[in-house]
């Protein structure tokens, strides 16, 4: 009976077919063809066109799963091969059903397991691109972007679409990352400059230290044999030219020890300032590191517990408002999308340039934090800005740079907001 209604109801669409049948106290049946896109089942890895296969195994799967993947498929070097042939093979792996590509799909399914859950409860394709939407604002890519692109509501519009987005933020994130890494390297080559310099240094002063206490002993052993009494020694022309010519000799190596306890003096202060140096060099190297960590958890991309930071994140920016002073403009409109996807409000001051100066107490009050990076903001901004905020009892903190990463880290290690 249901199979002759649904041959005679062939040319009615899916839902007057579903209608029809639970209306008979029937399971609704419906044919492949008329069935809604959300009751279709999830895309297989190898069902995606070929060109989503790289992003998604190097957004959605980590290293060391990676290598444990091809280790359970009996790959001989797979602990040891390069990071670039690892990700070859396993993109490979995607575009062939057979076992290894059942594999790779149920361990993307296991690791995203939860964004899967969310998003299976989407019925359009309207619904799914909302729900990317708000992962995307929050930084949780691995999981979201697998689960959407292989969503049976998602289309190939949806599909260009979530890809262009990933594809683009990975070209931020790498360009954040190649600046800091430089600036890293030559903070390396610098720090191992100064250690060869301030090695040296402690080499002469030992060197000195050594040379004043052979001339002291002399000093003081010519100063011995000059203090006998004349009257014990020959009353001669020669003895009495000898204690004269002993007597000069000790007054210019007196006068040469003093002069090398002048450059000792010297040398134990360039020694200082060379450590000093040295101690700062090493604050803004950690600075920099503490940047790019901020900024990688941020993004998730090492499969960190998402919802945790998330929750972090929310914690200490939410109802929180910040005001940023100086800056570059194209920047801070970066930072107040950062900040307000987050539930904080940014307010920004550039110092003077335009806006003016008159403006910052008012700015000052309404704050819960004040930044301004030390490297874009005027001496008279920052005076008058830290007396502001002294007077109101408003923290402030200077921040290393202009960039996204320093601006990261900074509201990062902010109190919780009230």
């Amino acid at each position: 009976m249901r199979g002759q209604d649904v041959a005679h109801g062939s040319h009615l669409d899916g839902a007057a077919l579903r209608a029809l049948t639970a209306s008979r106290g029937q399971p609704a049946f419906v044919p492949a063809e008329f069935a809604a896109p959300a009751d279709k089942p999830r895309d297989r890895i190898w069902d995606l066109a070929e060109t989503l296969h790289c992003s998604i195994v190097g957004t959605c799967l980590t290293k060391a799963e990676a290598r444990a993947l091809l280790g359970k498929l009996g790959v001989p070097d797979a602990r040891t091969m390069s990071e670039h042939r690892l990700h070859g093979q396993v993109v490979h792996l995607a575009g062939r059903r057979d076992a290894g590509a059942k594999l790779l799909q149920k361990m993307l399914d296991r690791r995203h397991e939860r964004e899967i859950r969310r998003f299976d409860k989407a019925r359009t394709v309207d619904e799914v691109r909302l729900l990317w939407r708000e992962y995307l604002e929050r930084g949780e890519i691995p999981g979201a972007y697998w689960a959407a692109i292989t969503h049976p509501a998602t289309d190939w519009g949806l599909v260009q679409d979530i890809f262009g987005e990933v594809h683009m933020l990975s070209h931020l994130v790498g360009q954040s990352n190649r600046a800091d890494i430089r600036r890293l390297r030559q903070l390396e080559e610098d720090l191992a400059e100064r250690d060869e310099r301030i090695a040296a240094q402690e080499a002469r002063i030992l060197a000195l230290m050594e040379q004043r206490d052979e001339i002291g002993a002399e000093n003081r052993s010519l100063a011995a044999r000059a203090a006998i009494p004349a009257a014990a020694t020959a009353p001669d022309m020669h003895a009495r030219e000898a204690v004269r010519s002993l007597e000069l000799r000790l007054t210019r190596e007196r006068a040469h020890a003093e002069a090398l306890e002048e450059k000792l003096a010297i040398l134990t202060q360039a020694s200082a300032r060379l450590g000093a140096d040295l101690e700062s060099e090493v604050g803004r190297r950690r600075a920099a590191e503490s940047e790019l960590a901020a900024i990688e958890s941020l993004l998730g991309s090492e499969g960190a517990d998402v919802d945790a930071g998330t929750r972090q994140d929310a914690g200490r920016l939410a109802k929180a408002t910040f005001l940023y002073v100086g800056g570059r403009p194209r920047q801070v409109a970066h930072l107040r999308r950062f900040v307000e996807r987050r539930g904080g409000r940014l307010l920004s001051h550039d110092g003077g340039i335009e806006d003016s100066m008159g403006l910052l107490a008012g700015l000052v009050s309404r704050s819960d934090l004040v930044l301004f990076p030390v490297e874009c903001v005027s001496h008279e901004a920052t005076g008058l800005l830290k007396r502001h905020c002294e007077a109101g009892g408003t923290p402030f903190r200077p921040v290393r740079s202009a960039s996204l990463a320093s601006f990261v880290q900074a509201v990062m290690q902010a109190p919780p907001a009230a």
